[in-house]
């Protein structure tokens, strides 16, 4: 079974195993309640709303709470073989396949904004102003929507018309119908990993070099950044590393079931969950702006901090 269906977490668990499924029924409500904070404190203040790394925040946001809204929906009727009508399964596979996306392509967008920022200061306010983090979120959400297209165009060449009307168990796997298509999607995917390395690389490299000639209050802002870049480096590679999970677990199937199962359970903790933990901890709780206005927001009010 040589799967990438970790992106989607669907076949991550299984009926055997209801302890692990409320689990991750329960990680997945906290992360939910958490992002919805986050949102609602963005909304808060001007500021955010109209600052370029606020704003592509609120999109890792929105982002990742789709993706775990839609990837538990399809949990729980793998858990209790609910069946559906495969042109329905279409429409919830579309937006995993296109979320599962946009928060990487988005952590490269404020890699480079951070890089503008602190390597191009002078131009900073020009090329991130709102009009164009608006653009950028548009690009954004047609660069993750490519293996999307790709891979329904080679569902859709393929399948005969009769099978939209069956009902199947609803996943990714669905509209992979040959050993090819794995390949094509994985490719696809691997590629897109090497650009946003390349990028993130880039910056962190001319964002050290910067650090190296400042002073003073200029050097703690820039270390600040560069703390951020390698952050977001390693949410990258967990996103990566997602990818590789079913070269993995695919022969582990051919040894022992429960081993194979207990893996993809795990696999799916660590490099489906954990990247989408990672974004309310960096601008979350690092940025002190936003981490007081998350208290005066959390406390109803009641905490006076450093806001702006």
């Amino acid at each position: 079974m040589a799967d990438n269906n970790s992106l989607t977490g669907v076949e991550s668990l299984e009926v055997e195993l209801p302890d692990q499924i409320v689990t991750v029924q329960i990680l997945v409500v906290i992360f939910l309640c958490i992002n919805l904070m986050l949102i609602i404190t963005f909304f808060t203040k001007e500021c955010f709303y109209t600052t370029t790394r606020y704003i592509l925040f609120a999109v890792t946001l929105l982002s990742d709470s789709f993706l775990l809204f839609m990837s538990d929906i399809l949990v729980i009727f793998t858990q209790f073989y609910i069946t559906i009508q495969v042109w329905l399964c279409i429409i919830i596979c579309v937006v995993v396949l296109v979320y599962v996306t946009v928060t990487p392509v988005t952590l490269t967008a404020m890699t480079l904004e951070r890089y503008v920022a602190i390597c191009m200061p002078l131009r900073h306010g020009e090329l991130c102003s709102p009009r164009n983090t608006i653009r950028c979120i548009l690009i954004i959400h047609g660069l993750s929507s490519v293996p999307c297209i790709i891979i329904l165009c080679t569902f859709f060449g393929s399948a005969p018309l009769s099978f939209y009307k069956q009902y199947q168990l609803c996943s990714v796997e669905l509209f992979l119908l040959s050993i090819w298509q794995q390949h094509l999607r994985s490719a696809i995917y691997q590629f897109q990993f090497l650009i946003m390395c390349i990028v993130l690389v880039f910056s962190y490299v001319k964002i050290m070099k910067v650090a190296k000639a400042a002073s003073g209050e200029d050097k703690k802002s820039t270390k600040k950044g560069l703390r951020t870049v390698v952050l977001h480096g390693f949410q990258l590679l967990l996103c990566l590393i997602q990818l590789w999970c079913p070269f993995i677990e695919a022969p582990l199937l051919q040894i022992s079931f429960s081993l194979f199962n207990n893996v993809r359970y795990f696999n799916y903790i660590m490099f489906f969950l954990a990247p989408r933990c990672l974004s309310p901890l960096i601008y979350g709780l690092r940025d002190e702006v936003f981490f007081h206005a998350l208290k005066n927001c959390a406390s109803f009010g009641l905490y006076k901090g450093n806001t702006i």
